[in-house]
This record gives structure tokens, sequence and C-alpha cells, in this order.
């Protein structure tokens, strides 16, 4: 009867979860098994068993409670992975919905995959009732969530920076107002929503999809970063023909450009042999590529908006004009 219950015991997992009360009761029960095997090797007319039997009673007593406690502790267990799966499934579905509103979320997008395919493992091995499995992948699961949430955040919190956005406001601001005040044309193309807006006389006239920079969500510093730069430009040069269709090039590197770049420099965020780059262009090729640090747009619009502009006209990029932008209110379900 006590053999039969040790091997419950193991079968129930009893030494993964309750390793300090399983190592009492297999003691104590070869304890008192080598006793009662000594026992058996007086003489007969010697032999008493009697004290054994209170001694085999304690230990299916304990047995039984400790069965009692792994069944508590496996439901805990099970609850507690089963809100962790939940939780997870909720982070990698948001994370992976970001990843698709910005060009840099390839960067996570393979350490996404690889939460996924462990997260589905670990539902596997929760629904075999293997807890202690499913909590050993868990770590690792969590490693790739973290890589991926590292790589993100720094645009989640350029995007979720009040001071910043609030300077890209003004910046759409002012240039809307130029417009007004002068009765000319200018563009502001917003990076979060990916669109070029057209503004005449200070009203919206037209408004295009748009495609940016690999790493466009991030302000240009330096020559292949493949950023697409923010700030207030001006178009200088108008192209009828070039790499990517028909091309609008613009004033970037700006003076406040070149002071940021200096700075970085000095920061040590730059390459040491890197320059600060140029030839930053609006340019047919689609709306839906992305480009070294450009804007694109697709041929026919590229067609409208270069018989619309001349040379001069005023061109601001921002990342986003309000602070509950698509960036920054993405996450908002983690």
């Amino acid at each position: 009867m006590a053999d039969d219950q040790a091997r419950n015991l193991w079968r129930a997992g009893v030494s993964e979860y309750l390793p300090v009360e399983y190592n009492k009761y297999t003691a104590d029960l070869k304890t008192a098994k080598d006793d009662i095997a000594k026992e058996a090797d007086r003489f007969v007319l010697f032999r008493d068993y009697k004290p054994y039997i209170q001694r085999f009673k304690d230990i299916l007593v304990l047995g039984n409670e400790i069965l009692v406690k792994v069944e508590i502790e496996k439901a805990k267990k099970a609850d507690s992975l089963s809100e962790q799966i939940s939780s997870f499934k909720t982070i990698i579905s948001n994370l992976q919905k970001f990843t698709l509103k910005i060009n840099e979320g390839r960067l996570a997008r393979a350490d996404l995959m690889k939460a996924d395919l462990l997260l589905n493992e670990v539902e596997l091995r929760y629904k075999k009732g293997e807890y202690a499995a499913a909590e050993a992948k868990i770590d690792d699961l969590s490693m790739y969530l973290k890589s991926a949430e590292d790589s993100l955040s720094p645009i989640i919190g350029r995007y979720s920076d009040r001071s910043q956005v609030e300077k890209w406001q003004k910046w759409a601001e002012d240039t809307v107002a130029e417009s007004r005040e002068k009765g000319i044309i200018v563009i502001v193309v917003n990076k979060s929503k990916r669109t070029l807006s057209i503004y005449r006389d200070g009203e919206l006239m037209k408004k295009y999809s748009v495609g940016i920079g690999r790493n466009g969500s991030f302000d240009k510093i330096h020559a292949g970063d493949n950023a697409t730069p923010e700030g207030k430009y001006k178009i200088t040069k108008k192209l009828p023909a070039s790499r990517y269709y028909k091309a609008l090039l613009i004033n970037y590197p700006s003076d406040q450009d070149r002071k940021q770049f200096i700075l970085a420099k000095k920061k040590g965020l730059v390459p040491n042999k890197a320059g600060i780059g140029g030839l930053i262009e609006i340019h047919g090729g689609g709306s839906d590529t992305m480009t070294f640090g450009c804007i694109s747009m697709e041929n026919r619009q590229m067609d409208e908006i270069y018989n619309m502009v001349k040379v001069g006209t005023p061109v601001t990029i921002v990342g986003a004009v309000h602070l509950e932008n698509s960036i920054s209110s993405a996450l908002g379900g983690k």
C-alpha cells in the first residue's frame, strides 16, 4: 500500500512541486522499510511488527496530505500559467500590430515570431498539465519580448513625448499660418500618419499617402541612417526625371540639422566616417515603399504635386501633430 502511494506521488510530480515534503516522505518510508526488514531477520518467535504499524499509518497520512498539497500547488500553477499565457498573447498581438505601423517594426518582428513560437509550446505544455516544463520556457519567451520592446521603445518614447509633439505641432501650425498670411502653397508631411498635405491660403487642398525611410520614424542625423529628416525646409529644385520618376529636392541639411549633427558627433552617436548626408527628395516610385530617407508617392500623384509647387515652396516634415497619435496610442491595449 505504501509502495502504491509512493508511485502515485511520483506520478503526481511531487518531486517537482514539493521537493522538501517529498524528500521527507521518501526518507521516512525508506527508514521504515529498512527497519521492518531488520525485524524480519529476527528469529520468528521474537518478531514484533506492532510498532511499525503506526509508523506506516503515519507515513500514509503524510503521503495523503502531500497529495492534497500538490494538487493545490498544481492548481495554483495552472491559474498562474493561464493568466501569463493570456497576458503574453495580448502583448504579442499588440506589438505585432504596432510593428505594422512603422518601418522599423521589421527589426522586432523576428523576436516576436520566436516569442510566439515559444508561447505556443508553453500553451501545449500547459494543456498537457506539464506546468513545470511550461514555466521553464517562459524566461526565454520573456527575453524575446523584452528584445522586441527595447527596439521599439525609442520610437514610442519620441511620439509620446509631449515637448517633442508640441514642437512638431508648432512647426506645422506655423507653416499653415505662413500659407494663410502669404497666400501661398505649402507642404506638410506627417510621418506617423504617412501623409503629405498641400495647403493653399491656409486651407487643406490635397492629402496623399506617402512612404518614408526604412528608419523613417526617427529624425535623420547622418548619411546612411535611412531616417527621414524633420524640420522646416524648402524645395530647391524640381527634377522632371530622376531615379524614382519625378522629384522635388529639399534643402536638407538645414542649419538646425548641421547643429544637430555636430552635437550627435560629439556624443559619439555618429559613425566616425559618416557625413551629414543630403539629397532628400519627395519623389515618385510608390507610396508603399521604404526609402533611404526620402518621401515617396505614387507617380500619378507626384505629377499633381509637381505641377502645383515651385522652387521655394515651404516643406515641413513632422513626426506627429497630436500627442494621441497612431504610434503613441498603438500599444494602448497592452
